[in-house]
């Protein structure tokens, strides 16, 4: 009985070796990372809406606060957003849709987790600035560009950013998801179909570490 005590203290003792090596073995990583977006806006008094396909990249640094448990981790990066919107009107006697694209560069702040050196768990606050916008309106009287442009929208925009990576040695897949808290929309044209609509995406993110 005492010899098996033995063995499972010494096992024990051993695994905790390992973990506290482990610990020490975690790293902070620089790296880039991009891939597929999923925008929408959430818009209301549409018969439908489709989101936007795009894409994101960016660059992101690790700053240690907690050596081996939590990381800073800042980025800088280009996003894009937006969705379509479709409508009908009187009865349906009078249909039409209205696209928007929005394309941001974009400077996450995150506080990461580290769970063991493969996965990360990271959450925080995005700021944006508004680099294009476009729109364009389609309808049964026929198609036409819209006059909204970039003037029509909130130039700088924020909100909240959770996610997490998981790494292959120097390569990760990683998903995402933003939550846009300032109004898109900073005109009256806009504001007419827009409404006081948010940014929303999600993200499907591959990348490489230096």
């Amino acid at each position: 009985m005492k010899i098996k005590s033995i063995i499972v203290a010494s096992c024990l003792f051993i695994g905790l070796i390992q973990t506290v090596k482990a610990q020490d073995e975690i790293v902070s990583r620089t790296g880039i990372r991009g891939g597929l977006n999923i925008s929408n806006l959430y818009v209301k008094d549409v018969t439908d809406r489709s989101p936007r396909y795009g894409f994101h990249a960016g660059l992101f640094t690790q700053v240690p606060l907690i050596k081996g448990l939590l990381y800073l981790q800042p980025e800088v990066g280009y996003s894009t957003k937006g969705l379509t919107a479709r409508y009908n009107l009187l009865n349906n006697s009078f249909k039409g849709e209205n696209t928007f694209k929005l394309d941001y560069a974009e400077i996450p702040v995150l506080a990461t987790v580290k769970v063991g050196n493969f996965v990360d768990i990271h959450g925080g606050v995005y700021g944006a600035f508004l680099v294009n916008a476009s729109t364009e309106s389609k309808s049964d009287i026929g198609f036409a560009a819209t006059t909204l442009n970039r003037d029509n929208f909130n130039n700088f925009d924020y909100g909240l950013s959770a996610g997490l990576s998981i790494y292959f040695g120097k390569f990760l897949i990683g998903t995402r998801y933003n939550y846009g808290l300032r109004q898109v929309a900073n005109s009256t044209a806009s504001e007419l179909f827009l409404g006081s609509a948010k940014n929303s995406a999600a993200q499907i993110s591959l990348g490489v570490t230096f």
